[in-house]
Parts: C-alpha cells; structure tokens; sequence
C-alpha cells in the first residue's frame, strides 16, 4: 500500500469538505444536474476518446496507484550477483535450477533466454522490447488520466455556461435565479476539484511508478547480459549499483568491508 497517495487523496478531500463545514450549509454544494454534467460528460468524452477495452482498464491502473510496489533494486542486484557467481563457477546452464526461485518475471525471462544460449543481442532485441511495450502501456493508462483531467474542467465550464444561461433566461422570476447560478458555480467547482485532485495526480503517480518500473527493469536487463558474457560477480556488482542512488550502496560498500 503506497500511503503517500492515501494521505494525499484523503487529505485532500477532507480539507476541502472541513472547509465546506465551517463556512456553512455544505447541502449547496451538492447538486445532481452538476454531478450530471461533470461526471457524464468528463467519462462520455473519454469514451470518444479511448476504446471501452482501454477505458474499463484504467480500474486496474488506479489499484496500481496504490497498491502496486515496485521491486527492490538493492535486493534485485544481490540476487543477480549471486546468480553471476553461480554461473562463474558452475556454468551458465547451472542456472536452470534457480529459474523457479526467481520471482520477478522479466528476471526470469532473461535468466531462460541466457541459458538456452540466446545471442547478446537478441536477448537485448527481446528484452528491449518488452520494455517498449511496457512503457506504451504504462503511457496509455497515463493519457487517459491526463485527458479526464482536461475533460473535468472544460465540462466544469459547459455547466457555468448552462446555468448562466438559466439564470438569465430567468430573470423576471427571482426565485430561479438562485438554483442557476449554483449550477453555473458547482460544477466548475466539480471540474476542477476532480481534475486538481484526482485525475492529474493519478497520472502524474502513474508516470513516476512507469519511471521506477523501467529503470528497474533496465538494472536487471544489464545485469543478464552481464552474466551471459561471463563477467565477474564483481563486476556484475559494480555495473548494476551505478543504477541505484549512492545512499544505496553504503550496504554494498559495508558488506565488501567485513
């Protein structure tokens, strides 16, 4: 569970609704033609935008927001590192024994792809290519987030217009007058609280998460070349922590001393 994002979203929301509290009667902010018009139209004009396929998948990607983890890069490396001594001393093909120990998939593809004698450079071809296809998906789940965030505000604006229109349409009988200006003005307020709140910062989450899942599958990918070209364990080590932050390789630095 990613509790940053819990806090941020529930914070977010309760500081806005304890603020509606404190200033008065929160029933007038809620109104079921704004609801209509911000929620309908923001998910009608991304079904335009998008397949329905594509569009019933972003409810997996908000479960990724925040619940997905991604692997351990210090952990990943170590256990990369023992493999490459395993392979230094047995061979490559002794590795066949460990693939049902490996839990990370794209490790365990590339540790297969060595051991069955795969060129260099196709493995790099294949790899590479699941990365591609990786980062397109990630980047489809990030556009959709992207266009409701767009969406939400203009439909925010739509509804403004609507209810200014009731309202001066309206103009000799003043007991209309009030229900349509709070039309014109909650739904810009809906448009922007789920835009600023919700759907920018879920794909700007899920464009981080993409970064962090690609540079940790680019250490593993160096890492199976490193050991399909029979490189030393140590300099498997030292090639895959210049992937990860210097306060991370105190551990690496510690353990060598001892």
């Amino acid at each position: 569970m990613d509790i940053t994002t819990l806090i941020g979203v529930v914070s977010g929301i309760g500081l806005i609704a304890i603020t509606i509290i404190m200033q008065g009667n929160p029933k007038v902010f809620f109104n079921v033609g704004s609801i209509l018009i911000v929620f309908g139209g923001t998910f009608a004009a991304t079904l335009i935008n998008y397949p329905l396929k594509e569009v019933l998948s972003v409810m997996g990607v908000v479960k990724n927001v925040f619940t997905h983890k991604v692997p351990e890069s210090v952990e990943t490396i170590k256990q990369i590192v023992k493999l490459a001594d395993l392979a230094r001393r047995e061979g490559i093909l002794a590795l066949e024994r460990e693939m049902s120990g490996i839990e990370d998939d794209f490790l365990r593809q590339g540790m297969q792809l060595a051991v069955d004698g795969t060129e260099p450079d196709q493995i790099r071809a294949i790899l590479g290519t699941e990365l591609a296809n990786m980062e397109e998906r990630h980047e489809l789940g990030q556009g959709i987030f992207k266009s409701m965030g767009a969406f939400a505000p203009a439909f925010g604006m739509i509804g403004t217009l609507i209810g200014l229109v009731l309202m001066l349409a309206s103009m000799s009988e003043p007991s209309t007058i009030g229900p349509s200006m709070a039309i014109a003005l909650i739904t810009t307020f809906y448009g922007a609280v789920l835009a600023n709140l919700l759907f920018l910062p879920i794909a700007g989450k899920l464009k981080t998460r993409s970064k962090q899942e690609l540079a940790a599958k680019e250490l593993v990918l160096e890492g199976v070349l490193a050991i399909q070209s029979g490189d030393n364990p140590r300099i498997v080590e030292q090639k895959l922590i210049t992937y990860i932050p210097p306060n991370n390789r105190k551990e690496f630095v510690e353990e060598k001393a001892v």
